[in-house]
């Protein structure tokens, strides 16, 4: 479904990706794991069709992906309906008067008459159980509520692909717990989903494949997430091995008993 090949990309020539190679099938559950820098989101935008390669190939669904193709409009609507992309910043999405306008502002985009508007937002604010939010203008809800609105603004589309750029950070454990769980059955229902994170622990349940990035901004690994988990030395040669030992102290997790820290 999404082909990355020999992809680079740089911003004013520093660069954020370097030669990467990847697949992802429909259906699957893919985390990107790494250091900040290490070309996460960008590789996120760059699936997203916000960014373009520099150098490389990006293939969805088999077709190419290119700025020229992306700026035909038509071509432009059918991509952004197929795969959405819920930002690290939920302020950067938001932007309308209230909530059921800012779910809705994606369908009416798109050229649904009023009653498959009406009828999409309804769904996605049940889906979030946030329909007491429909009328309260976004910048008063707290940091979950807001990540749930972003998500519902996504999922009024029904794309096939969801990503999300660190969609745990500044969540409470209860809402992270929440979103886990709803990520989960998201994938079980057949949506291809692709999470970057720096939440190692939740890692192993919300995908069964992980892609690890280095801070020269290459796929360090590429493999089962609990495989990778359980590889202390390339953790600790991307610097997240610290972080993961912190998440898991007291927790008897057996990953770290043979090692020395």
């Amino acid at each position: 479904m999404i082909e990355v090949k020999d992809v680079s990309y740089s911003y004013s020539g520093v660069t954020a990706l370097r030669n990467i190679n990847l697949h992802i099938e429909k259906g699957e559950a893919v985390a990107l794991m790494g250091p900040n820098g290490s070309g996460k989101s960008t590789l996120l935008k760059l699936i997203n069709g916000i960014v373009s390669p520099d150098r490389g190939i990006y293939r969805f669904n088999t077709q190419e992906i290119t700025r020229q193709k992306l700026s035909d409009n038509k071509f432009a609507k059918s991509f952004h309906q197929q795969i959405g992309f819920v930002f690290q910043n939920s302020d950067t999405q938001l932007f309308c008067a209230d909530v059921y306008d800012e779910v809705a502002f994606g369908p009416r985009q798109m050229g649904f008459d009023e009653t498959e508007v009406e009828n999409r937002v309804n769904d996605c604010l049940r889906l979030l159980d946030i329909q007491d939010f429909k009328s309260r203008p976004p910048y008063h809800l707290s940091g979950g509520e807001k990540r749930k609105v972003a998500i519902a603004c996504v999922l009024s589309l029904n794309p096939e692909v969801l990503v999300l750029d660190e969609p745990m950070s500044g969540l409470d454990p209860r809402t992270q717990r929440w979103l886990v769980e709803f990520l989960v059955n998201l994938n079980k229902s057949g949506k291809t989903i692709i999470t970057s994170t720096h939440n190692l622990e939740l890692v192993p349940e919300i995908s069964s494949r992980a892609i690890l990035f280095d801070e020269n901004h290459t796929i360090a690994a590429d493999m089962p997430s609990e495989k990778l988990l359980e590889d202390i030395d390339l953790l600790k040669e991307v610097n997240l091995v610290d972080q993961y030992y912190h998440c898991h102290q007291g927790t008897g997790h057996k990953h770290f008993h043979d090692h020395n820290f």
